[in-house]
């Protein structure tokens, strides 16, 4: 299903990515109509529109949303923005080579708690009950415990999104982000997409890191959350 609502697409899908992902591969995850969509509030809080009181309007109560755009619009009267801040969006039409050599399992609904409590634990972005049906999930367990995951979050036309990629503290410095991120991210290019992600441009470390797997620098987006005053 496409979905023609009157919103005038970017220059570049990437440039409005929750809007390109809800009016195209995602768009059975729609919430709202005309000028502004949302995902459900359990799958995920990225909402997108060409007009900021109606985005507003989509804000459930007390909840929020989160905008992810090269140039959102500005809060109306009666929105708080609780955070707004400079990310960066890499692309990867490449992998390189490399990484650990570690056993990846597919996740799905049957570990969905797991996945819940080791992202709120890790905070690797806005992660909710269901945000796992976005895509499919990878982990790693050491023994019976998920110890870590990545797994895909928007889904649009020719890209694909790497997301919620987090290790238990206790299990850092191992690799696991890398290989579960290259098998992600691989299974994406052969799909025929090309795979993007969203680091704070201030988080040095993991630009490196996503550099280090093919990674580059697309644009600067910015990742604003709303809330009702």
């Amino acid at each position: 299903m496409r979905l023609s609502l009157g919103y005038q697409a970017p220059m570049h899908p990437l440039d409005r990515p929750v809007w390109s992902a809800l009016t195209s591969r995602q768009a059975s995850f729609a919430v709202g109509g005309g000028a502004a969509l949302r995902f459900p509030a359990d799958v995920s809080p990225l909402a997108a529109g060409a007009d900021a009181a109606v985005v507003a309007a989509l804000i459930p109560a007390g909840d929020d949303v989160s905008l992810l755009e090269a140039a959102p619009p500005t809060a109306p009267a009666g929105v708080t923005v609780i955070r707004s801040a400079l990310c960066v969006q890499m692309i990867a039409p490449c992998l390189a080579g490399g990484g650990a050599n570690v056993r990846l399992e597919p996740l799905n609904d049957a570990d969905a708690a797991e996945m819940l409590a080791l992202a709120t634990l890790t905070r690797p972005g806005p992660f909710r009950a269901r945000t796992h049906a976005l895509g499919r999930f990878l982990g790693i367990r050491h023994g019976a415990r998920l110890v870590a995951m990545a797994g895909e979050r928007l889904n649009l036309d020719g890209f694909h999104e790497v997301s919620a990629v987090c290790t238990h503290p206790d299990y850092r410095g191992r690799g696991y982000g890398a290989a579960l991120m290259r098998a992600v991210a691989q299974r994406m290019l052969d799909q025929g997409d090309t795979p993007f992600l969203h680091s704070y441009a201030d988080n040095a470390p993991a630009i490196a890191l996503y550099r280090s797997l093919g990674f580059d620098v697309r644009a600067e987006i910015i990742h604003a959350v709303w809330a009702n005053a």
